[in-house]
């Protein structure tokens, strides 16, 4: 987002201290996913005043986002109203908010139509999609980050065999029944196969023309395996466990071109009406709102502390920073190094203002990393111990369960999941938005 010229500043209104209950320190977050969350409310009981500020009205959890995109969730069963959640801490107020730019020297976070002090800044405005250097590909291969991608994605999915069903030209219902997903991490492996059981079982009888079974996925990585987060025989038992469920896996296979009409994968083409993208992400403006050094990503490059190099006031968490594990390489893009490092800062920021000996750098624990393959499969690897097949699942659905904000949500998610085991049958099959 452009910053906006100094002239401009300089007549927008200033919330100052004037106009706050209390001379406590301000510490202002600016965006409440997993980590901007954790540190607001790491600081319930800190003698500060908090400020979250977030564009959207609602923390959402994304690991789940491709349920909502793939009718097995409604957006509500994984979103929660973020004043809900901060109702009872009454140390923190919620600003609906489009961050413009961030004065660094006047300690100043610059909103479209006003100005918010802060006297710590805590930066975790979360990550947005990348197409190495071919943003045109976006409008034929939308990502999966927020509710508006996933209720996008399902009318794009359901629309295709709703087309599919009254299409005249076999070449045709053929496009409409490929589904491609590029991009082989936890993100895509989900994905797809979601999206073949939802295409195998949940629509199975429901047409009369079409039969869904016949539906092609094709799942592609440029890579030389999936889910390279895991160790290569988790990778080879997911990849078995989606050949199971019918998708085809492409490994090594890197994509050259994408349109309305399918995707290129070198020499061949393959016709598709929907293509989901899943192969990268890159950092919100933060950097450029900072002004600060940024990786190929665009993440904050960030001291041990998690602070910006020369402003010890100011805090780079979750995807939006480029920190390092203890052997030196960048930590990744998930919500428990989010998490980690905002329960980290709200206790740094405790130590300086009790003008206590601060924790040292800050270090990720690492629990473990989960994927589910569709229906009773899943892997999973937490150093100690590695599963997969229906032990892993069960433990990936508990673990999802748990980390749900909001009883009514774990209900909620928890009621779906068994209707769905039961009756094969999926509750959220809504096609909303335009039909072209």
């Amino acid at each position: 987002m452009t910053a906006m010229p100094r002239a401009e500043r300089v007549e927008m209104t200033s919330l100052s201290t004037a106009d706050e209950p209390s001379r406590l320190p301000r510490v202002v977050v600016i965006g409440a996913g997993f980590g901007g969350l954790a540190a607001a409310t790491g600081l319930k009981k800190a003698p500060v005043a908090v400020t979250v500020i977030d564009k959207r009205n609602y923390h959402l959890f994304q690991p789940l986002l491709y349920q909502v995109a793939t009718a097995a969730l409604s957006p509500a069963d994984i979103a929660t109203p973020i004043r809900a959640i901060l109702r009872g801490q009454t140390n923190a107020e919620v600003l609906l908010a489009k961050v413009a730019d961030i004065d660094k020297e006047r300690r100043e976070v610059v909103l479209e139509d006003r100005r918010v002090p802060y006297d710590y800044l805590i930066v975790a405005t979360g990550a947005r999609h990348a197409y190495f250097g071919h943003d045109e590909w976006e409008r034929f291969a939308p990502g999966l980050k927020k509710i508006d991608d996933a209720t996008e994605l399902r009318r794009r999915i359901l629309l295709a065999f709703e087309q599919a069903e009254i299409a005249a030209e076999e070449a045709e219902r053929r496009r409409l029944l490929t589904f491609v997903v590029i991009g082989g991490g936890p993100t895509g492996v989900e994905m797809a196969g979601a999206i073949a059981e939802l295409a195998k079982m949940a629509l199975a009888r429901d047409f009369r023309h079409i039969d869904p079974r016949q539906a092609r996925i094709l799942l592609i990585e440029a890579g030389p395996r999936i889910l390279t987060a895991f160790p290569p025989k988790l990778s080879e038992k997911a990849e078995r466990a989606l050949s199971r469920l019918g998708v085809e896996v492409r490994t090594g296979t890197p994509v050259t071109a994408c349109d309305e009409d399918g995707v290129q994968l070198g020499e061949e083409r393959i016709p598709s009406r929907c293509i989901i993208w899943g192969a990268g992400v890159a950092a919100s403006p933060a950097a450029k709102w900072l002004d600060a050094e940024r990786d190929r990503a665009g993440r904050v490059m960030v001291e041990p502390d998690l602070t910006l190099p020369g402003h010890p006031e100011i805090f780079v968490i979750g995807d939006t920073a480029h920190a390092l594990d203890a052997e030196g390489k960048p930590l990744p893009g998930v919500a428990p190094v989010a998490k980690q490092q905002g329960k980290y800062v709200a206790k740094l920021i405790q130590a300086r203002l009790a003008d206590r000996p601060a924790p040292g750098p800050f270090r990720y624990r690492n629990l473990g990393n989960m994927a589910t393959i569709g229906r009773r499969a899943a892997v999973a690897d937490f150093g100690w111990l590695r599963v997969n097949g229906r032990f892993a699942w069960l433990l990936w659905g508990l673990v999802h369960i748990y980390f749900l904000i909001g009883f009514r949500n774990r209900v909620a998610v928890l009621l779906d999941w068994l209707w769905a085991y039961l009756t094969f049958q999926r509750g959220a099959r809504l096609i909303t938005g335009p039909n072209t």
